[in-house]
């Protein structure tokens, strides 16, 4: 975004330290219990026959697991893991020598798959469906097709754009799982182990009030364990407890409903210069100084989940909870209370 939010659900170089925080296996994997239940069965399938895993899709906000499931998946399967990203590869022979080089039933884990180039994904669809390569050697009257055979392989992309797949890439994958936005009960076990890896205490109503603030997002409750955990070894006797926490969050300026100053100036803006909406998302940006894409896919699922916000043909209104949150006075009867 164009200010680095720290409640924003977008890896940041920070989250770096996170790889040591990440579960090893679908049976520490936090939540997510309808994708976990689908993979565990496809995972055990695909090894009693001893072939490759389907294509897998994941679909969902940033910071949820993704990346996490991809190398579960491929530790559970016993096969090798190759990580790139849709941007990266940017011409069919990119995607060739990185087929090319896949042993069988290896993992290869696309990032933001929704943002292969056309030529790229033509190349993607016959390796996917056929298990070929389809390549033209040389140029002019003298070029000749050429089909090399590849090792069976699982492909896993994974989206925050899902709107965004062509019809015909979205058709070639077998499992097409939805990771969504986590309940507290479910963050509140992620702090806890979170702050047990770092070796921290955390006291129980404190692990509560982190989880609150963490926007449904395992990656911010992360990077709040660890904050709260500097703030607590530099002020406090090095131990979480609920003061501490509230204390550093304030801080950081995080609301207790997980809400920062971006969120704010957002709900104040369509409240206050647009009657509480409709408005549409390029106004929003242009104002707010920020990409219609972030403000889509990085800020409203939060807004949206915890009723402050709600899409409508015309544009974005706000509701009754995100004016009575912020103190405001509705400009009009909100629809949603």
């Amino acid at each position: 975004m164009g200010e680095e939010r720290f409640v924003s659900p977008a890896y940041l170089e920070e989250d770096a330290a996170e790889a040591s925080l990440r579960p090893q296996s679908l049976g520490e994997f936090p939540g997510q219990r309808a994708v976990k239940a689908q993979l565990e069965i496809a995972v055990a399938a695909a090894l009693q026959r001893g072939e490759a895993l389907d294509h897998v899709l994941l679909q969902g906000p940033p910071g949820l697991g993704k990346t996490t499931l991809a190398q579960i998946v491929a530790r559970e399967m016993g096969v090798g893991l190759r990580v790139t990203a849709g941007p990266a590869i940017e011409r069919p022979g990119d995607l060739a020598a990185i087929l090319t080089q896949l042993q069988p039933r290896d993992v290869l884990f696309v990032d933001e798959i929704h943002r292969l180039s056309r030529p790229v994904e033509e190349i993607l669809y016959p390796a996917m469906e056929d298990g070929a390569l389809d390549l033209v050697v040389g140029r002019g009257p003298g070029a000749r097709a050429l089909r090399l055979d590849l090792p069976p392989f699982t492909l896993v992309g994974a989206t925050t754009r899902s709107g965004l797949l062509t019809s015909p890439l979205r058709d070639r994958f077998g499992l097409i799982l939805r990771l969504e936005l986590y309940a507290a009960e479910e963050l509140e076990a992620i702090v806890r182990r979170t702050a047990r890896v770092l070796g921290v205490e955390v006291e129980p109503q404190a692990a509560r009030e982190l989880a609150r603030r963490s926007r449904g997002t395992p990656r911010i409750a992360n990077r709040l364990v660890r904050r709260v955990r500097d703030f607590a070894q530099v002020h406090g006797n090095g131990r979480i407890d609920l003061e501490t926490a509230r204390a550093a969050l304030d801080l950081l300026d995080i609301d207790p409903l997980g809400l920062d100053a971006f969120d704010r100036r957002l709900i104040r803006l369509i409240a206050l210069q647009h009657g509480g909406g409709p408005v549409g998302l390029e106004t929003l940006a242009a104002a707010l100084g920020e990409e219609p894409d972030t403000i889509e896919d990085v800020c409203e699922p939060y807004l949206l989940q915890i009723g402050f916000l709600a899409r409508t043909p015309r544009g974005r209104e706000v509701t009754g909870a995100a004016l009575r949150h912020l103190g405001l006075v509705p400009a009009r009867e909100a629809r949603n209370p």
